[in-house]
């Protein structure tokens, strides 16, 4: 039976609690008690989250957990002298320590996280970097692993961070019939950009919408001006115009966007050829691809399939 010790407190974010039922969703899976888990507290008793919902704790008292994972908070707040060296024993005593979202930033007032991969929720990435340099933070993924430290991304990459947990333990079996019951994708690998191009693209209207959801179904073909105008039932001139308008970006840029998107995906899955990838994405030739990856992240494509392998 492995303890979890799922750790909140005034003002945690109530979504981090989706932890609780993907362990209980273990055990139904394995069809045993795998998995016993605790919520708890500096004070225990019950704590009120940022939403108004409250749950019942109890005290920090024997820190030695399988893992104890911290929740995040839309705000964020010094962690008490209470909490810290909590933290800094269950790391000696438990077999994993983890972090949802914000929770990074206890991780790090407490000092696990120095000389350690870490990552947060994206908008306050740059802000743990700032606070923590020891720390070496990398805003654009899912979840790290290092040592017996994990940390995850904000908010749903909760979901995938317990996901990888259960899977370490029970195998990937057990971890996608979670997902499937979860209704969400098999677990994004830890690798996985945070961020999305559909989404920062933001496009206003249903005809550029539609045009880009083409697109991004058919990344393998030319996809030509002419060719998404058609789908938006618009002149080549008015869809430039009216694309530019809308995502401030050309056509071609944002088709680009889209391909290397994909195109780091495939690599951070690990089971394609670089040639593999570049013909499915739509860049024809590897030294495209490795242009416009150079373009995006300022590193060819085979720097980040080896940095997704050592993850």
């Amino acid at each position: 039976m492995k303890h979890i010790g799922v750790v909140v407190f005034p003002g945690f974010q109530i979504l981090d609690m989706v932890a609780v039922a993907i362990f209980e969703l273990a055990n139904l899976e394995a069809g045993q008690p795998e998995y016993e888990v605790e919520t708890i507290s500096e004070h225990g008793g019950m704590v009120r989250s940022s939403s108004g919902v409250e749950v019942a704790t109890r005290a920090f008292g024997d820190p030695a957990y399988d893992t104890v994972i911290v929740t995040g908070a839309m705000q964020i707040a010094p962690s008490s002298p209470g909490m810290l060296a909590f933290l800094n024993r269950a790391l000696i005593a438990s077999r994993r320590t983890a972090s949802i979202c914000t929770g990074a930033f206890a991780l790090a007032e407490a000092g696990i996280l120095d000389g350690r991969h870490a990552t947060t929720h994206w908008v306050h990435a740059r802000t743990l970097q700032e606070r923590f340099p020891a720390t070496r933070v990398d805003e654009d993924r899912i979840f790290i692993v290092d040592g017996s430290v994990w940390t995850s991304a904000g908010m749903t990459a909760c979901i995938d961070l317990c996901l990888a947990l259960v899977e370490n333990d029970l195998g990937v079996d057990v971890s996608r019939a979670i997902a499937k019951k979860l209704v969400v994708y098999h677990r994004r690998t830890g690798g996985q950009s945070q961020f999305s191009a559909m989404l920062e693209l933001e496009p206003k209207s249903d005809r550029i919408q539609n045009a880009l959801s083409y697109a991004k179904s058919h990344l393998h073909e030319p996809l030509t001006v002419e060719q998404l105008a058609d789908i938006a039932h618009l002149s080549p001139r008015q869809f430039s115009r009216a694309f530019r308008d809308e995502t401030r970006q050309s056509p071609a840029k944002a088709i680009e966007s889209l391909r290397v998107e994909a195109a780091r995906a495939m690599l951070e899955a690990g089971r394609h050829s670089m040639e593999a990838v570049a013909a499915d994405t739509g860049f024809v030739d590897t030294e495209r691809m490795r242009r416009a990856f150079l373009r995006a992240y300022g590193q060819p494509p085979q720097a980040i399939r080896r940095a997704a392998r050592a993850l």
